[in-house]
């Protein structure tokens, strides 16, 4: 039995198959952490609060699709696949036919079947990182510099339960109030540690790695 945490403005006693919304991260899903400081957080959209919902999940038997990587391992294909199941669900406004171009050919060469999925594990997306990948679809930045720019706010990984028999396993088991005034705070600070670190990375101009066209070309 693993232990899952949500973070939600309310109690979430029973999660609901398909009632997620299909514009996040990973699609629709119930989505959840390990961690516990994390599923704070994300229950702290301002300084009201919210509750810490914790869950106790049986995977035995279930299909596991994972997206995450140690930031000294060197898997450029699980960076791409990453970002081409972004930019498939996510909304992200991309202003010059070179990010559309780019996101085209993500999707055409990167995005994995997930058909038969129960549940994801991988990496989270906030603004900061939308700001990443917009940059690597621009050729602004390298393959190398976004994989880097994953670690940098450390925002943590998101446990994405995808399918209705996974829904069956879920046991709830308490909701605990979360502190807005504490957790808000660190959730403002994890978001903007991210984004100092990114315009950081761009006043370093990578000598190595490889930009989106030059990927596109080697194909």
């Amino acid at each position: 039995m693993r232990m899952i945490y949500h973070g939600s403005k309310g109690i979430v006693q029973t999660p609901v198959f398909g009632g997620g919304r299909k514009d996040n991260d990973y699609g629709a899903g119930f989505y959840c952490t390990e961690e516990i400081e994390l599923a704070k957080e994300w229950a702290a959209i301002d300084e009201k609060g919210g509750f810490l919902n914790c869950y106790g999940i049986d995977e035995t038997g279930m299909n596991r699709f994972a997206l995450i990587l140690s930031e000294t391992q060197d898997s450029p294909e699980l960076i791409l696949k990453w970002l081409a199941v972004l930019l498939k669900n996510r909304n992200l406004r991309l202003g010059s036919p070179v990010e559309k171009r780019g996101k085209e050919y993500i999707l055409a060469h990167f995005l994995p079947d997930l058909s038969d999925v129960d549940y994801m594990i991988g990496y989270r997306a906030d603004d900061s990182y939308f700001s990443f990948a917009r940059a690597f679809l621009s050729n602004t930045i390298t393959l190398g510099q976004l994989s880097h720019a994953m670690f940098l706010g450390e925002l943590g990984l998101q446990y994405v339960i995808k399918s209705g028999r996974m829904f069956e396993r879920i046991h709830f088991l308490e909701a605990v109030p979360v502190d807005g005034q504490i957790y808000y705070t660190k959730r403002r600070t994890r978001d903007l540690t991210a984004r100092e670190k990114y315009r950081k990375m761009l006043e370093q101009e990578s000598e190595d790695g490889l930009y989106l066209n030059q990927i596109m070309r080697s194909r």
